[in-house]
């Protein structure tokens, strides 16, 4: 069977000299893994097209056990992600995340479109790492079935107060006045940080990124975001860890 699709490489690796194992989220079929013939020669027309964060048009084989790339024609590379450590490593921190939520063999343009997105915004530095960040966290979260509850306090019901309480392992939120502290950790929040919360999860995919927070907003909403992440899926990602380290240098 043949399959014409548009595709991000999310993940590669080498296979014997020079062929290339590559893993896929594509628009139609979702995350796949393929391999590319020959990838790695000089004379390869799948090269490029092949590549980590390369975004391209794949006619792909699919047999009993496997895939197999006929051809692949890049759309776009990304190049400029590769011209800052910080920014690759959040680019492939995406990647990692997406290919542990992201369906496998169904359609899931929803998450390309969401991480095609955030690459943009990052390359072209037209938003600050740490919004795209937490944006991409809590959308991709909600996306896989995973949306916290951020509508009100879940105790009175109130939409806003000066002092917003989120529950990173519960999913949900308090105001101030009806929080009664746990052993569970916790954020506490203003009205901007609230705001930019609930923005990541309810905001229409057109304004997405488009908020604003100063830089310590941008700080919070990000720890919150990130921790939400962690407390749901339970496990690390050596993307994530690499990031930090690579930030914490700066």
């Amino acid at each position: 069977m043949q399959i014409n699709t548009d595709g991000l490489v999310i993940m590669e690796r080498t296979v014997g000299e020079s062929d290339r194992l590559v893993t896929l989220l594509t628009r139609e079929e979702g995350i796949i893994r393929a391999f590319s013939p020959l990838a790695k020669t000089l004379k390869s027309k799948q090269g490029s097209a092949t590549q980590l964060l390369c975004y391209s048009r794949f006619s792909i084989y699919r047999g009993r056990d496997k895939y197999i790339i006929n051809d692949a024609q890049p759309l776009e590379v990304f190049f400029d992600l590769r011209s800052d450590i910080e920014t690759l490593s959040l680019a492939q921190y995406f990647c990692e995340l997406v290919s542990v939520l992201a369906p496998e063999e169904a359609a899931a343009g929803d998450f390309l479109r969401l991480v095609l997105n955030a690459l943009h915004f990052l390359a072209k530095r037209k938003r600050p790492s740490l919004i795209i960040k937490a944006a991409v966290e809590m959308r991709m979260l909600s996306l896989a079935g995973y949306m916290p509850d951020l509508i009100c306090c879940q105790n009175c019901a109130v939409y806003e107060a000066d002092d917003m309480v989120f529950l990173p392992k519960s999913g949900v939120i308090y105001c101030g006045n009806c929080y009664k502290p746990t052993s569970e950790f916790v954020f506490h929040m203003g009205k901007g940080v609230m705001t930019g919360l609930r923005h990541t999860i309810y905001a229409d995919f057109d304004k997405l990124f488009s908020f604003q927070l100063q830089p310590e907003g941008q700080k919070q909403l990000a720890q919150i975001t990130e921790q939400y992440m962690l407390q749901t899926l339970e496990r690390r990602f050596m993307t994530l860890d690499f990031y930090h380290q690579v930030a914490d240098m700066k």
